[in-house]
C-alpha cells in the first residue's frame, strides 16, 4: 500500500466532494481532521479557508495555524484526509495535534496508519518536539493506529459526554 498526502487543490473538487459524500451516505456526519469540510458546503470556500489557515498572517482569528493533506492512493484517489495543528490554544489542549479520517470503504486497509506516520515525519521537519492526539474510547481502530506510531497515552477527558483518552507521540 503506498499513499501520498498532498494539499487540498481546486483539481481535486470533484475527488473532494465525492470523498465527503460517501461519509454522510454511511450517515456520519463528521469527518475529522477535514478542517470543516463536512460542514461546508462550497468546496472553493473551505479550499479558501484551509489555504489561509497554512500561514500565520491569514490564519482564521479562531483557529491555529494548520496544515491539511489529503492522502491519495496508487490510482489519485483520495482514501482519507489528515490535519496538522502547528500549535494548540486552549479548546485544542484536550483535541490535539492532529485529526484523521478514512473514507468508509477504505478503511482497515492500514491507510490511516501510514497517514499518521507520514504526518509524524512532516512534524519532525518542522522541529515539533511532541503531537498529542485525542481518540474516543470506543474507536479501537483509532487507538491501534496512534500506538502503532509510537503513542503512548497521557490522560483522559470528557466532552459531550463520551469518554475520550489523549496520546502523545514523541518526535
Amino acid at each position: 500500500m503506498k499513499i501520498r498526502l498532498v494539499r487540498p487543490d481546486i483539481e481535486l473538487k470533484d475527488k473532494a466532494i465525492a470523498f465527503r459524500q460517501e461519509f454522510f451516505d454511511n450517515e456520519e456526519m463528521i469527518i475529522n481532521g477535514s478542517e470543516l469540510l463536512d460542514k461546508t458546503e462550497s468546496y472553493d470556500d473551505w479550499l479558501k479557508a484551509v489555504t489561509d489557515n497554512t500561514k500565520e498572517e491569514t490564519v482564521n482569528p479562531d483557529w491555529v495555524v494548520t496544515d491539511t493533506y489529503f492522502a491519495l492512493d496508487e490510482t489519485d484517489s483520495i482514501v482519507g484526509i489528515i490535519d496538522l495543528r502547528h500549535t494548540l490554544n486552549g479548546f485544542l489542549m484536550d483535541f490535539g495535534n492532529c485529526g484523521y479520517s478514512v473514507r468508509p470503504t477504505e478503511r482497515r486497509k492500514g491507510y490511516a496508519t501510514e497517514m499518521l506516520r507520514q504526518i509524524l515525519l512532516i512534524a519532525d521537519n518542522m522541529t515539533l518536539n511532541e503531537l498529542h492526539l485525542s481518540v474516543e474510547r470506543n474507536n479501537e481502530p483509532s487507538i491501534k493506529t496512534i500506538l502503532k506510531n509510537g503513542g503512548t497515552y497521557e490522560r483522559s477527558f470528557e466532552f459531550e459526554g463520551e469518554q475520550a483518552d489523549v496520546y502523545k507521540i514523541l518526535l
